[in-house]
Parts: C-alpha cells; structure tokens; sequence
C-alpha cells in the first residue's frame, strides 16, 4: 500500500510529537494508517491516552511550527526506510551476478550493485568513481546489472557485455564501451574485439534465453525498487540513484561495512 505524502507527514508529526513525549524512540512511520482507530491504537501503544487526542494534535502542531527545519530530515529518514523494505527481499538475487559480470573483488564482502546502460553519459561519468572505490576497498564486489533502457542500442550492447562476462571478458568490454563512442553496431564490434571476445561466439551467446533472461530480469528490479534511470546503486539497505560520486559511494560502502 502507497501512503500519499500529507499521510506520510501526519505520521512523522506523530513521530516527533512522541519523542517530544519521551514516550518512544521512533515511530514506524511506514506503517500504513487506514484510519481513525488504527491511529488511536497507536497512540495508545504509544503511551498517549487516545481520549486527549485533540491536545496532543495540537501539540504536534505547535511542535512543528516551532521546529520546521526537522521535517526533511524525517522524510530522509522515511525515505531511506522504504527503500530498506523494497530492497530486503530482493537483495539476495540482486547480489548475486551473471557468471562474470563482476567488477573488484569477486569474493568481496561488501556489495555494491550498480544498473547501468552503455549509452548512458553519467554511467561514463560515473565509471571513474566506481574504479577509485574498488581500489580503495579491497573486500568490494561491484555486481553490474544492465538496464538497457536509454537508446535501442543499449540492448545489443548489453547482451554483447553478458556475452563478454561468459568468457571472462566483462571488465576489459565494459572499459572499452565508455571509453569508446556512444553504443552502435560498430562501437559494440570495436570495444568486443578491443576486449578480446571471440565475436562469433559472443553474438550466438547474445540470443540465448538466459540473456534475455538476464535483461528482464534487471528491468523488473528496477520496477520494483523505484529505479527509474542510471546509474543507480543498492548497498547494504541503500538505494542510491544517479552519479552521486565517489565520497557518496564511500560512505555507503563504510555504512554497509558496519551492518
């Protein structure tokens, strides 16, 4: 269920009126509300009297009112917990690879799954970012996961890299394809034979089932996380979309380090 955003900023007013309270921690605004008894049942289990519900709301208000400048950090934080939710019970599937399609350290400890599309120009921005942060953190696994979404080619030019990781090829192909020009029958062929791939081979291996298998795959966890363009990182609880940059990567990868 989908909690439109006046809910959403009711709940977290709940939230903070209850910390002003001391009566819990933090409350699971996510948690969708259907209604007037469900909310007095939270108050409730709250510690507040649902009988002084009016006194309480405008408490919330004037609390509000005062601390305005709260708000977006709560919305961060709700944010941040949806995408925990939407990413748990895909995560398993997420980070774990087409056979070669791995950058860093294929035993690493730390994840970081990334959806990219050759045609896409922040990938190629973001290509520089993700090669300091394998060298800085050696425990880095970098899954990469094609979403090709951007331009007709980037379909072709995904299957060709799924075809360049069956033969452990993966890493040099995808180096050749944002180093070369935007994806065309030409630039495919070029950055393929740049990286080594056998050519015949990788073109019969680009019509398998399990390639087309592989792209719809990525496309439906892109549906299901919300992700809508590339580059986009999950890591650890995080989503991140967009060419954040290479401290942004790093904080997310120190964070999913510590969990």
């Amino acid at each position: 269920m989908q909690i439109s955003h006046p809910v959403r900023l009711a709940l977290v007013a709940v939230a903070l009126a209850a910390l002003v309270g001391g009566a819990i921690a933090w409350y699971r605004v996510s948690r969708p509300v259907p209604g007037d008894d469900a909310i007095a049942a939270e108050l409730a289990r709250a510690g507040i009297d649902p009988g002084k519900r009016a006194a309480f709301e405008t408490l919330v208000r004037a609390y509000i009112l005062d601390h305005p400048e709260i708000l977006p950090e709560a919305m961060d934080r709700l944010q941040a917990r949806e995408s925990a939710e939407r990413l748990k019970p895909l995560r398993g599937a997420l980070e774990t690879p087409f056979p070669g399609a791995v950058l860093g350290n294929p035993a690493g400890k730390v994840t970081l799954v990334e959806f990219t599309d050759f045609a896409c120009t922040y990938c190629r921005g973001a290509v520089a970012d993700v090669d300091a942060l394998i060298a800085a953190n050696p425990d880095l696994k970098v899954v990469l996961r094609n979403l090709p979404i951007i331009a007709p080619t980037s379909d072709p030019a995904a299957r060709m890299g799924l075809a360049a990781a069956a033969q452990g090829k993966f890493a040099a192909y995808y180096n050749a394809m944002f180093s070369g020009a935007r994806p065309d029958a030409a630039s495919i062929t070029a950055a393929a034979n740049k990286a080594g791939v056998d050519l015949n081979a990788a073109l019969a291996f680009a019509r398998r089932a399990d390639v087309q298998s592989e792209i719809e795959h990525n496309l439906a966890y892109a549906r299901q996380l919300g992700i809508s363009g590339t580059p986009a990182f999950t890591i650890g609880g995080q989503i991140i979309s967009g060419a954040v940059g290479r401290e942004a990567l790093q904080q997310a990868v120190d964070a999913a380090r510590k969990s």
